[in-house]
């Protein structure tokens, strides 16, 4: 079965579900309904009792790279007035959420550059593996924002916590194989191997008992203390502030303007 959903196309075989952001024209920028179209499709992937392993990718040369920033600025250019529900943007949550909390495991299939909250939605799934095209950055700091899409939740479970800050203080980017050595993906592969290779993981986890799978990732995932939706929602409340600051405004114009942005806070 394969259905367009949106900005998102969605495929059942053999018990996988492909979930591929599509927006290449784009680079996969959560922009638009592609945020709600991920939602859908990982909650129809585990509604399905057919479905045993979700595999997540992006159409194009992007994984997805990260918020659709122009958008951003028109939708949030005027600090004055906003309404709490545009401050908080449940759909954020629920995506980020919806990859995260899914009962199926979750491959991550990285086929290019995962930045911002792109390189966030990759660290919501289970597993990961990263074509050598692959890029990921905690771009955020660079236009005037801290990290969403729970990545001060998820980045120091990944790598721990001092290369997490560095990451999110300095916002450098780094390729697959810097990826691999700090076991933020488990494997890495050619472009054209990426697929398969993410297939061939899900085939594996697909032949086993899936019981045992659900209560082991519930139990992985609550080993560690804190809640990510505290995390989501600490973020949310740090991020609005952000936006409303001179230097919110001046990262986001700098990015869609493509020059260096210059902050003036303290």
């Amino acid at each position: 079965m394969k259905k367009n959903m949106g900005s998102v196309l969605y495929e059942v075989k053999e018990s996988i579900a492909t979930v591929t952001l599509n927006r290449p024209e784009r680079r996969n920028s959560l922009g638009g309904t592609l945020r709600e179209d991920i939602a859908d499709a990982m909650n129809a992937a585990d509604a399905d009792a057919d479905v045993r392993v979700v595999i997540l990718t992006g159409a194009g040369s992007a994984f997805c790279a990260g918020g659709d920033l122009k958008e951003m600025v028109e939708r949030f250019g005027g600090a004055e007035g906003r309404s709490l529900q545009e401050k908080i943007t449940p759909p954020r949550d629920k995506t980020l959420l919806s990859i995260y909390e899914a009962n199926k495991p979750v491959i991550a299939a990285i086929n290019g550059p995962a930045l911002g909250a792109g390189m966030n939605l990759a660290l919501a799934a289970d597993i990961r593996i990263a074509s050598t095209d692959a890029v990921f950055s905690q771009s955020f700091v660079k236009r005037g924002l801290l990290p969403d899409y729970g990545g001060t939740f998820l980045l120091p479970r990944a790598v721990g916590f001092s290369k997490a800050f560095e990451l999110v203080f300095t916002g450098d980017t780094i390729d697959a194989q810097e990826a691999l050595r700090l076991q933020m993906v488990s494997k890495v592969v050619e472009p054209r191997e990426l697929m398969a290779a993410a297939w061939k993981m899900a085939t594996s986890i697909a032949s086993s008992a899936p019981l045992p799978i659900r209560l082991a990732k519930r139990a992985m995932n609550k080993s560690t203390e804190g809640d990510l939706r505290d995390a989501l929602d600490r973020e949310a409340a740090a991020q609005n502030v952000c936006f409303d600051t001179e230097d919110g405004q001046e990262g986001l114009r700098a990015f869609i303007e493509k020059r260096p942005p210059v902050f003036r806070g303290k």
